[in-house]
């Protein structure tokens, strides 16, 4: 299951996944994001916290993330990756050719300074 949290005040979604990525679960994230995204234009970020990365359940669970982030990428400014995997650089590195958010990797115990870094370059 993908939980997801809205800050409203900060425009900051945080998606926290406890198992493995399911079609459903980007339905629910697109269902979640998209009033904020229409009422205010764009998110300010989105940070994904998981201490490591559960995969996908399916095939259809990898395209329906595919799917999501072709269709937010251009709506959210900056990406925080939350976690203790070796995933999280490596993402950091090659999402940043494919997305137009910035992106940055925190360790799992760093949510809060990811919160901050995307508070500041919103103000930026």
């Amino acid at each position: 299951m993908l939980n997801i949290l809205i800050d409203e005040k900060n425009g900051i979604a945080i998606f926290s996944p406890d198992e493995k990525l399911s079609e459903a679960d980007f339905k629910s994230a697109t269902n979640a994001i998209d009033p904020y995204i229409e009422l205010h234009d764009k998110l300010n970020g989105l940070i994904i916290s998981t201490e490591s990365f559960p995969g996908w359940e399916s095939f259809a669970g990898l395209l329906s993330h595919l799917s999501f982030v072709k269709d937010h990428h251009k709506k959210i400014k900056c990406i925080a990756l939350v976690t203790n995997s070796a995933l999280g650089s490596l993402a950091e590195h090659l999402a940043s050719h494919f997305v137009s958010a910035e992106i940055k990797a925190f360790k799992y115990s760093e949510l809060e300074l990811a919160k901050l870094w995307i508070m500041s370059s919103h103000d930026a």
